[in-house]
């Protein structure tokens, strides 16, 4: 989450006149995040979330993340749920950019996880794949193996110092990228501030402008990667046992197949190259101007090197 796009009093008029909500008594601009910008919205009764979404999400999937968290919420996954206008519709237009509103989803965000955590989001991972079974929806990656050649040359000549990892690493990907790997959809941006807890406990996944169609176990070596390395000096390192954890409560849960263990090494490969692009892209194109905090892609670049050095399933659990 983040504040790109400003709203005055005039915007908040405007919400209000449009949803059954009541009368907005506050509003203010959420820092965390990069991708859209994001305010609390309260009334009397109520908190909610607004989004307005800004150049990466695309207006044609719209509707596959609305479907998608109204259709999750109804089959008990804890997550935000988008609230209908006065014209039955979940998006509007807020200066000229689409926007929607969300339920406040109770609780928040831990700074780091403990191995017990780390067993319950794997167990809710695998309840809100084995949910989305449930949905007719599909959506395809937008930030799958396909785009990431482009995103290296949208970085132009910026980062010369690894570049040379990246281009190696995209060709190594391009040739062991696994094939029929159990597919579905995925949260696919399940970061330590889109996990919610509440009175010490997990409470829900927020954030899902991300989700697309993709291999399930694809969404375990994003989390590997997010939730199970520790920093001591400036120095990341993968913490086995939270990714055993992890992969633990997964598998209590939804079992992973043996085609599924044979990649994850690669799939966690995958995941670290495409953070360091998305990052690496986002560094050199936030405007200066943007309310947010933006993330150092060289983190991913010790995430990735580990992996280059790991090879088996037993490696992480």
């Amino acid at each position: 989450m983040a504040v790109y796009t400003k709203i005055n009093l005039r915007e908040i008029k405007y919400i209000e006149k449009n949803y059954n909500i009541g009368k907005i008594i506050n509003f203010s601009g959420i820092k965390k995040g990069i991708e859209n910008s994001n305010y609390i919205i309260q009334t009397k009764n109520r908190k909610f979330i607004l989004t307005i979404f800004e150049k990466r999400v695309q207006k044609k999937d719209l509707p596959f993340f609305m479907n998608l968290m109204f259709g999750l919420s109804k089959l008990k996954i804890k997550c935000p749920e988008p609230i209908k206008n006065k014209s039955g519709k979940y998006l509007l237009k807020i200066k000229n950019k689409s926007a929607c509103l969300v339920s406040f989803l109770k609780g928040k965000d831990k700074k780091q996880l403990n191995y017990n955590d780390c067993y319950i989001v794997g167990k809710n991972i695998a309840k809100l794949h084995i949910a989305s079974k449930k949905l007719n929806l599909f959506r395809k990656n937008s930030l799958s193996i396909s785009s990431w050649n482009s995103l290296f040359n949208k970085i132009g000549k910026n980062y010369k110092n690894y570049r040379e990892l990246m281009k190696t690493e995209l060709k190594y990907l391009k040739k062991n990228w696994p094939k029929n790997l159990p597919f579905g959809i995925i949260h696919a941006d399940i970061f330590i501030d889109n996990i919610f807890f509440f009175k010490k406990k997990f409470y829900g996944f927020i954030d899902f402008y991300f989700s697309a169609s993709e291999y399930l176990a694809y969404e375990l070596a994003i989390c590997i990667n997010a939730l199970c390395f520790d920093k001591r000096n400036n120095v990341f390192k993968l913490n086995k046992k939270k990714s055993s954890k992890l992969i633990r409560g997964y598998q209590s849960i939804k079992k992973l197949s043996k085609s599924e263990k044979e990649n994850l090494n690669v799939l966690c490969r995958g995941s670290a190259l495409r953070y360091l692009l998305t990052r690496s892209y986002d560094y050199v194109n936030t405007p200066k101007s943007a309310l947010i905090k933006i993330k150092d892609p060289k983190e991913y670049i010790q995430k990735l090197n580990y992996h280059r050095n790991l090879n088996s399933f037993k490696d992480y659990s």
